[in-house]
């Protein structure tokens, strides 16, 4: 590998690794085979964020294009995948490229560790936080009461003991964030969702009875929280597993968010209150 191609490889990595420590998704285009006169090599990086937004290249030219509208894809199914060009002059002339080969690219998602803000460091919280960092979350737990929120309680997560609604509204949400409302009361829930309302996230969920539920949902629709955003919350939180005790609640939201995580269609049901 040449100097230049290590220097350009640095690059994407360096991108990549920012990303995923931002809780964003990246992809990864990689050419793999390559025969006759192309713009690149075998082993040419570029990273491909969900935005479109690139480093590194694999020589540019609408096969790039094409290439990363099929990363951009494969960010959504999670499959990876193998693209073949053909520079032809055809594609030459409209790429602007001198170029007459052929080459393979492989185009690899890769998911950040997804984020899960625990708003609220009640009982459910305690299990929740504990259950989801050991299925692969990456866990930030918020409350406003030390005496809740601490390491000693949460040593699997980070702590924030802040206001909540300010917090909320101060914090930039990366899009793959996951979010679970399980504070001490439908007030603060209803104060945490007005806060994030309208953001662009993985998954929200609510804790509560479907009455508690519909006492919220009826306080926002005063158009604080847009009712298309709200629809989409997962209120009551969880899969509907019977669930009564604090673990068993947490097992359930545990699973829902697996589901959504992996492209599955979790169901609804009874849950019980925050505690």
């Amino acid at each position: 590998m040449t100097p230049y191609n290590v220097r350009m490889n640095e690059e994407v990595f360096r991108a990549l690794a920012d990303a995923l420590e931002r809780g964003e998704s990246a992809a990864v285009v990689t050419i793999v085979k390559s025969s006759g006169s192309t713009p690149q090599r075998v082993g040419a990086k570029m990273v491909v964020h969900a935005d479109g937004r690139t480093a590194g290249t694999i020589g540019g030219g609408c096969y790039e294009n094409d290439a990363i509208g099929k990363a951009r894809l494969a960010m959504e199914t999670g499959k990876p995948t193998i693209a073949s060009y053909d520079l032809n002059e055809d594609l030459a002339a409209e790429s602007g490229l001198v170029c007459g080969g052929r080459m393979e690219v492989f185009i690899d998602p890769v998911e950040a560790t997804p984020r899960l803000y625990i708003i609220g460091a009640g009982h459910i919280s305690l299990h929740l936080a504990r259950f989801a960092a050991a299925a692969g979350f990456r866990v930030l737990v918020l409350d406003d009461r030390q005496k809740f929120a601490n390491d000693e309680r949460f040593p699997d997560a980070e702590i924030v003991v802040d206001e909540i609604p300010g917090w909320l509204k101060r914090e930039s949400f990366p899009r793959s964030a996951f979010v679970a409302v399980v504070t001490r009361g439908h007030r603060h829930d209803m104060d945490a969702l007005r806060s994030i309302g309208g953001r662009e996230l993985r998954y929200v969920g609510m804790i509560g009875s479907r009455a508690k539920v519909a006492r919220v949902r009826e306080a926002l629709a005063d158009g604080s929280v847009p009712a298309e955003w709200l629809d989409r919350v997962h209120a009551p939180i969880g899969l509907a597993i019977g669930a009564i005790t604090p673990a068993e609640i947490a097992i359930s939201i545990v699973a829902e968010m697996i589901a959504v995580r992996r492209g599955a269609a979790p169901g609804g049901g009874r849950r019980g209150e925050a505690v």
